[in-house]
C-alpha cells in the first residue's frame, strides 16, 4: 500500500475551497490500496493530518513522526493547493528536485497556465482565440483611459498572477477602473485588464490515462452574479448545467480544442479549460491544472454525467501518472 500525502491549503486566499477539494479526493480514494491523508500546506510547514494526529512533515526526506515513534513517509505527494505554491508549480519544481513522484502538470505548465495573461498569450500564438487584453505591472504608470479606448466598456480587471477568484472585477465605466485595478493588484503583482465577451460560458474537464487524452462531458455555466465570481464558483449562486446546452458539433469541437490546449501546456493529471462561445467561435477564458474539485465544483458534476466513479477516476490518474 502506498503512502499519499494530498498537498492543500496554501498560501492564498483560497486555502479552505483547497481543504475541501482535498478532503473530497481523500473520501473517495480506495482505502485498500492507498493510505492517504493530508497534507495542510501554511506559512509555518507542513502538516499531516494522520489517523487523528497531527506531525510536520519532514521537506528533506518527507517523513513525519507520529506519537508512538512511527515514522510515515510521503511516497506520492498529490498537490491540490489553489494558488501559491500549489496551482503555480513551485511545490512541483521542488518535488521534481527532490525526485518525488507527484500527481497534477510539471513546474512549467503549471507556472505558465497559472498566469493568466502569459497564458493567453502563449496560446495566441498557436491561433487559439483569447480576448483582447492589456498588461499591467505593480509600480508602474499606466492609462486608464487609453485601457478603456483599447478595450470598450464593460471590461474585466484580473489578478494575473494569483490564480484566485478574489480581486476581480467587471468594471462598466471609467471612473470605476482604478478602484478595479487597486484591487486586483492586492491580490497579485500584476494585472490583465481583458475585454468583455458577452455570450455563452462552458467548460471542459481532461485528464490522461493508458488511452491517451480523455475530454470530460462540457458543462454550461449560468451564474446569477453578473459574472461567474467566487459566489458563484463556491456559494451556488450559478447553474451548472451538464451537458452544456450547445449542439454536438460545438461540443465536439470544445473538448478537441481542450485536448489540444492540454498537450500544448504539456499537462498532465486533471485540468480544465473555461471557454465563452461568441458567435458560434470558441475564446478561452482560462486554464486551470487545479481545478475546485469539491461537492460544489464542475470537474465531480462532469464525472457523475459521465458515469464515471471519483474514486476510479483518481485511481486511473495516479496508476498512470505513477509510471
Amino acid at each position: 500500500m502506498i503512502n499519499v500525502g494530498i498537498f492543500c491549503g496554501g498560501y492564498s486566499s483560497e486555502f479552505e475551497i483547497s481543504i475541501k477539494s482535498a478532503n473530497m479526493i481523500l473520501n473517495h480514494l480506495p482505502e485498500t490500496e492507498y493510505n492517504a491523508f493530508l497534507v495542510r500546506v501554511n506559512e509555518q510547514g507542513w502538516f499531516a493530518d494522520y489517523q487523528g494526529e497531527t506531525a510536520e512533515v519532514s521537506p528533506i526526506d518527507f517523513s513525519f513522526t507520529l506519537k508512538n515513534g512511527e515514522k510515515i513517509t510521503i511516497e506520492l505527494a498529490h498537490v491540490y493547493i489553489h494558488g501559491d505554491p500549489g496551482e503555480n508549480g513551485k511545490l512541483q519544481a521542488y518535488f521534481e528536485m527532490k525526485k518525488l513522484p507527484f500527481v497534477n502538470s510539471s513546474a512549467l505548465s503549471s507556472e505558465l497556465s497559472f498566469d493568466k495573461w502569459f497564458c493567453n498569450q502563449f496560446l495566441r500564438g498557436f491561433g487559439i482565440k483569447v480576448a483582447e487584453s492589456e498588461l499591467l505591472l505593480k509600480n508602474e504608470s499606466y492609462d486608464v483611459k487609453a485601457i478603456g479606448e483599447k478595450l470598450g466598456f464593460p471590461l474585466f480587471v484580473k489578478p494575473a498572477d494569483s490564480g484566485s477568484s478574489y480581486g476581480i472585477s467587471k468594471v462598466y465605466k471609467l471612473e470605476d477602473l482604478p478602484k478595479a485595478i487597486d484591487e486586483a493588484f492586492a491580490e497579485g503583482n500584476t494585472v490583465v485588464c481583458e475585454a468583455f465577451l458577452k455570450g455563452t460560458e462552458i467548460t471542459c474537464g481532461v485528464y490522461r490515462n493508458d488511452k491517451g487524452v480523455v475530454p470530460l462531458p462540457c458543462t454550461e455555466i449560468v451564474s446569477e452574479s453578473d459574472f461567474f465570481d467566487y459566489d458563484a464558483k463556491y456559494l451556488g449562486k450559478s447553474q451548472e448545467i451538464t451537458p452544456a446546452r450547445i449542439s454536438d458539433a460545438l461540443t465536439k469541437e470544445a473538448q478537441n480544442l481542450t485536448v489540444r490546449i492540454y498537450q500544448l501546456l504539456q499537462m498532465r493529471s486533471l485540468g480544465r479549460v473555461d471557454f465563452m462561445i461568441v458567435d458560434n467561435e470558441l475564446y478561452v477564458i482560462e486554464v486551470n491544472t487545479t481545478p475546485g474539485f469539491s461537492a460544489e465544483s464542475l470537474v465531480p458534476k462532469m464525472l457523475d454525467y459521465a458515469g464515471i466513479s471519483i474514486g476510479d477516476f483518481w485511481k486511473e490518474i495516479y496508476e498512470f501518472e505513477r509510471r
